[in-house]
């Protein structure tokens, strides 16, 4: 099933999402929110084994059988939008390799190019601008968003909370596009998707990770953010 197309009522439950990197935390949570709300699944990665082993644990934890696993360059052919969740050390090697795959198709870029040191979490500078706008340059005939860089990979991991009480920045150039990624993000339980701006704002909300990563460590909670005076 391809995207949907301006004016079209956007159903997610009509798109197999694909998840690069879905056997890590953030990949992991929102392969098992998508598939429990009836979206088709496919975790992606490097070893295929992995990635079914992981989807046999989620297929386990949601009680649902529409997960499948396989090799990254399967994720991105089958997938109508894909998700990349993968480490930032390793976010231009898997996009580029993923290249042709991932033309046409609605790609969320939610890596946060992020550091830690004693001091605590920090944001790293990207020479692109952002890892979206990365993304972008090194993806020209993809349709590259940015979102999901501030849910808590723990609440969303966590099938016993019911809810995901946060707000989601959909940034993009492509409105179709972040329209998509809006939908996917209502999809979620108390989860709201908010158009956040152009792609070339995103650098400032994968920063905010950060900040939310220091927020979590000193109250010893599971921070997200929420967007006021929006109906």
């Amino acid at each position: 099933m391809s995207a949907p197309s301006s004016g079209e009522a956007i159903d997610p439950t009509t798109l197999t999402v694909g998840v690069l990197g879905g056997t890590g935390n953030q990949g992991k949570g929102l392969a098992l929110r998508w598939a429990a709300a009836g979206i088709r699944v496919i975790v992606g990665s490097r070893a295929a084994e992995r990635a079914e082993n992981s989807a046999q644990e989620y297929r386990d934890a949601t009680g649902v059988d529409h997960i499948i696993g396989g090799h990254n360059a399967h994720c991105a052919t089958e997938a109508d939008v894909v998700l990349a969740a993968v480490p930032w050390e390793s976010h231009a090697e898997t996009l580029t390799g993923l290249r042709e795959e991932l033309k046409g198709k609605i790609l969320i870029d939610c890596v946060n190019p992020i550091g830690f040191d004693k001091k605590g979490p920090y944001p790293l500078p990207v020479e692109e601008g952002s890892a979206a706008q990365q993304a972008e340059q090194l993806l020209p005939e993809t349709r590259v968003t940015a979102a999901f860089h501030n849910v808590s990979a723990v609440l969303l991991s966590d099938m016993s909370q019911p809810q995901v009480d946060c707000d989601v920045l959909v940034l993009g150039d492509d409105r179709e596009a972040t329209d998509v990624v809006r939908a996917l993000a209502d999809a979620i339980p108390g989860v709201r998707g908010v158009y956040g701006g152009r792609l070339r704002n995103a650098y400032q909300v994968e920063c905010l990770t950060a900040n939310l990563i220091a927020i979590n460590r000193r109250y010893k909670v599971h921070a997200g953010i929420k967007i006021t005076d929006l109906d």
